[in-house]
């Protein structure tokens, strides 16, 4: 604050002081109130003694100095809010981060988990030999073979790669390509990977069937997946 505006408030408090202190010794009666008063006159110089224009410089530059005071504070607090808000946004993303990255690591367990009982299942599940070998079967039998062999959560997905392949006849062949059997392999003589009679058992055919299947995307109900999108396995 300068000269002046120090100046003022005191010319002002003191003009206050000295107002109060005559009215009341006039009105009481006392002197030594009316002494205080003069006193504190004598020694302050009044607002009414400087000039008009330096009245009007002491009272800007208090009102200035209060309106840069309340901006200071109010930069302060603006500050502070962004920092906290900005330490908020900050661990919300965090959490956020680590709740997507939990869920797609139990996903991604719970998938491979599903895909080893899969396969843990179907070989637990009857082979080739626990079905006797016969001149021709129907599509029930090929059936029945498949829902014994095929672990029950895939047999839906299996049969439906079936259903579009070859309508479960283990003896179709493709008249362009050759492909042959339940899963039109090509060239079908891959089947006897599992067994010599690959051309007249269902029960080989589905056997490799479900190898290729689980080998090639995990599960039947993958190869499932894959088929609808491509429309091919």
């Amino acid at each position: 604050m300068s000269r002046i505006s120090v100046r003022g408030f005191a010319v002002a408090s003191a003009t206050a002081v000295t107002a109060v202190g005559s009215v009341v010794g006039v009105a009481s009666g006392s002197t030594a109130q009316n002494s205080d008063a003069e006193a504190t006159a004598s020694g302050a110089t009044l607002l009414a003694d400087i000039p008009a224009g330096q009245q009007a410089q002491v009272q800007t530059a208090s009102l200035t100095q209060q309106a840069d005071a309340q901006a200071i504070a109010a930069d302060v607090s603006a500050k502070k809010d962004a920092e906290e808000a900005a330490r908020k946004a900050a661990a919300e993303t965090a959490i956020a981060k680590k709740k997507a990255a939990e869920e797609a690591a139990e996903k991604a367990a719970k998938e491979a988990k599903e895909r080893a009982e899969a396969k843990a299942a179907a070989t637990r599940s009857k082979d080739i030999s626990d079905f006797p070998v016969a001149s021709s079967y129907s599509i029930a039998q090929i059936q029945a073979m498949a829902r014994q062999m095929v672990p029950a959560g895939q047999f839906q997905c299996f049969s439906n790669i079936v259903d579009h392949e070859s309508d479960w006849n283990y003896k179709a062949v493709n008249p362009s390509s050759g492909a042959y059997g339940l899963f039109q392999a090509l060239p079908g003589s891959k089947m006897s990977s599992v067994g010599a009679d690959w051309q007249t058992n269902p029960a080989t055919q589905i056997k490799w069937g479900l190898n290729y299947m689980n080998d090639r995307y995990g599960s039947p109900c993958d190869a499932w997946s894959f088929w609808q999108a491509n429309h091919w396995y």
